[in-house]
């Protein structure tokens, strides 16, 4: 036995957030962890690596009594985690970034680039040590998390959704990982939504519920419905059949003449004059949703940054309704009707340090200010319909954003965003990033609903399959330019793969 937890209970203030969590974890296993949004499944991870010290219950790794006073103690005897949420300094290089903490004396970036290059070599990653990164995409800065967390060659590695910003070509290879790692007498716990992953990489399963245990299973018999079942609550069906068949405008609606939303010759390169973004042309008419396909790192997170007003083009222009953005900030983007959902909420989309009503109102502050002062009572009060609407699980509208689940953060940008009055177009990139079953068949429901009330909703996302269940038509990007589009239909999947690998006719 490894690791062993026994009636493991966390509270915050009022919040239990864990109660009476009894599970073993056995070396030369991958055991994962499944439950919804605010289920308690960051926090059980934060447990075991020292984050934070339970309220309740005792941990033993390797028989041996475990209290980690930090992540620091945890890392020195034999436990390494990669968070959700990224703990790289923007400015630095990725070997920068890697060295810190691990390399004493004199610095041997070279050394270390090497290492960094062995790893990524073995497991198919692509990544340059040399890279700045604050210029990765997010799935390039994730893979930097996922080697530097290697590097240590860890007893227990902690995977909190690790494969939430991979695209799925390398998702096949971070499980390869996973157990190549277990199979060397190590331990995996890894946190997940997505079940086939769970079914592909997986030796046992636990389920989280309101911050409960309520199931454990062998995966050689497990039943995925019956975990699905336990996670949420009530049977999920798929998405396409969650959603409805039909992806016609509401009847009765009428069809708004003009576009939403308009990319001409849009144009992107770094400083280093490489083309990021290659004459990106798209329009996208009120009331549709047009689908972005492509493995990350193509291109998608330069046109988001440019659609949010924080990224000026090389070239091109754009246009939100009859507005020209192409120079203004993300305030001019707002005021035009452009909602966005950024890739990285973190970074773009919150404060984390204020509370979930202001983060939820953020664009919108003004409507609660008098004399200059901000009428809490009014604005908590607004705050707490929107959390009920949009599905935002939290303690109550005054806690700090960073006390929320990445998904809960998630659905409150979404909320935010999809308020905005006018609602003329919607960028929305990687939306059900992190989130589970329940959460993402949410999300899309608030999306299609947007786009029946006529707004035009551009979705960029590597799920493919929620792409075709989602948008009325798919538009492929392949290292920065527009290579094709395919209707957003079943029968297409295998033509859209092909555009997304580089296969144009």
């Amino acid at each position: 036995m490894l690791l062993s937890l026994r009636g493991l209970g966390k509270r915050f203030g009022s919040l239990q957030a864990l109660e009476g969590i009894t599970l073993d974890v056995h070396a030369g296993t991958v055991h994962c962890l499944l439950g919804e949004n605010g289920a308690g499944k960051s926090t059980l991870c934060n447990l075991i690596f020292g984050v934070y010290a339970p309220s309740a219950g005792q941990m033993l790794f390797g028989e041996r009594p475990w209290l980690p006073s930090s992540p620091a103690e945890a890392l020195e005897q034999g436990i390494a985690m990669v968070h959700q949420h990224f703990s790289l300094v923007p400015r630095m290089t990725v070997v920068e970034n890697l060295m810190l903490g691990q390399a004493k004396g004199v610095l041997k970036r070279r050394e270390f680039g090497d290492r960094i290059r062995d790893i990524a070599d073995r497991f198919g990653f692509v990544l340059d040590p040399d890279a700045v990164v604050g210029e990765l995409s997010v799935g390039e800065r994730q893979r930097a998390e996922i080697v530097k967390c290697l590097m240590r060659d860890p007893r227990l590695l902690v995977l909190d959704e690790p494969t939430a910003v991979l695209p799925p070509g390398e998702i096949g290879a971070l499980l390869d990982i996973c157990r190549r790692v277990a199979d060397s007498e190590r331990a995996v716990i890894l946190v997940t939504h997505k079940l086939a992953e769970i079914a592909k990489v997986a030796d046992s399963v636990a389920v989280l519920r309101t911050g409960r245990l309520v199931a454990q299973a062998d995966m050689k018999t497990a039943d995925m419905g019956a975990l699905v079942h336990a996670m949420v609550g009530r049977e999920v069906k798929p998405l396409d059949v969650a959603l409805g068949d039909s992806k016609e405008p509401e009847a009765g609606a009428p069809a708004k003449p003009g576009f939403a939303l308009v990319c001409d010759g849009v144009t992107v390169q770094d400083r280093h004059g490489a083309t990021r973004l290659d004459n990106f042309t798209l329009e996208v008419r009120p009331g549709e949703i047009v689908g972005l396909a492509g493995v990350e790192g193509n291109g998608q997170s330069e046109l988001g940054m440019v659609l949010a007003g924080l990224l000026a083009p090389t070239e091109g222009r754009y246009f939100i309704g009859d507005t020209e953005l192409t120079h203004a900030g993300a305030a001019a983007v707002t005021a035009a009707g452009g909602g966005i959902v950024p890739e990285d909420r973190h970074a773009v989309a919150c404060v984390t340090a204020m509370s979930v009503a202001e983060n939820m109102y953020l664009n919108k502050l003004d409507r609660f200010t008098r004399f200059g002062l901000l009428q809490r009572r009014a604005l908590n009060a607004a705050a707490e319909v929107q959390m009920k609407a949009f599905d935002v699980r939290a303690a109550g509208p005054e806690v700090a954003f960073s006390g929320l689940s990445g998904g809960n953060q998630q659905k409150a940008v979404l909320g935010r965003e999809l308020t905005l009055d006018p609602l003329v177009a919607l960028v929305a990139a990687q939306p059900t990033r992190g989130l589970d079953v329940s959460a993402v068949e949410a999300v899309y429901r608030q999306i299609r609903a947007a786009a029946r009330r006529g707004v035009g909703v551009l979705l960029i996302s590597s799920e493919l399959d929620e792409l075709i269940a989602v948008a009325d038509r798919i538009a492929v990007l392949y290292r920065g330019r527009l290579v094709g589009e395919r209707p957003a239909e079943i029968g297409e999947r295998g033509a859209i793969g092909a555009l997304m690998s580089g296969q144009v006719a």
